[in-house]
């Protein structure tokens, strides 16, 4: 027998994740920027119901789930990574890379070669060096 959603079931929480670099001012910036939005996003009027919420009202922002990590992707992740930028992006994620597999490869030899702060949407297939 089917049985109904339920219609207060939510679709689930998109991820957002920032391989971040701590030494770098721009990694800073960024992890800074995403954790003030996603905490603007979950704000909710919960008080007073008659107040004006106009200002609450015009942003529409989703909450997503962030994840913040120092550690380089992995090889699948790179993969997926270029496959949002544009492969012809590669040098932009990984230092000196022509292609993907350059940059697969510059990785596994040095780590140090990955430009952080990168920041990837995986649900929606965004990504941004």
């Amino acid at each position: 027998m089917l049985t109904r959603r339920c219609r207060t079931q939510h679709k689930p929480l998109d991820i957002i994740s920032l391989f971040h670099k701590p030494s770098a001012p721009s990694s800073l910036r960024v992890v800074t920027l995403l954790k003030q939005i996603s905490a603007q996003a979950s704000e909710t009027a919960t008080e007073d119901q008659a107040s004006d919420h106009t200002h609450q009202n015009k942003i529409q922002r989703t909450t997503f789930e962030l994840n913040v990590t120092e550690e380089v992707p992995t090889g699948d992740q790179l993969r997926t990574i270029l496959e949002y930028v544009g492969e012809q992006k590669a040098s932009e994620v990984v230092e000196g890379a022509k292609d993907l597999e350059d940059a697969v490869r510059k990785l596994k030899e040095n780590a140090n070669s990955f430009r952080a702060p990168v920041t990837v949407d995986w649900n929606n297939g965004r990504a941004g060096a």
